[in-house]
């Protein structure tokens, strides 16, 4: 184990930090999407950010989260990102639980806008 790793599993076993590594779980793992992708087509930062039209800090601060000011990549930079390395992005919304989608439906009445009346041309 890496001196890494066994400063890692010391903090997890805190719970304030394992609450706060949680929370950032969903980042970590586009991070490490974007750097797999890179990696599968045989990429280096240098290629991405040349094919991308910015420079290679930009795409090492992508990878990384950030930097320092955190700034959340838009949609443009991350679609830019992924056809450098020969994918297409993808965005889903993934329900938490079906438990407050229920309660939601509940609240609204679960009823359907009412339709227009169709009309033929000649009517």
């Amino acid at each position: 184990m890496t001196p890494h790793d066994n400063m890692m599993a010391t903090w997890k076993k805190d719970p304030a930090f394992r609450k706060e590594y949680d929370a950032l779980a969903e980042e970590f793992a586009l991070f490490d999407t974007l750097v797999r992708a890179r990696q599968q087509a045989g990429l280096t930062q240098l290629e991405v950010a040349e094919r991308m039209g910015t420079k290679t800090p930009a795409v090492a601060r992508l990878e990384a989260g950030g930097g320092r000011q955190h700034h959340a990549p838009s949609l443009t930079t991350l679609r830019k990102y992924a056809a450098a390395v020969g994918c297409r992005l993808e965005v889903k919304l993934v329900p938490l639980s079906t438990a407050p989608q229920q309660e939601g439906r509940k609240s609204i009445g679960n009823k359907r806008p009412k339709q227009m009346p169709s009309h033929s041309p000649g009517q």
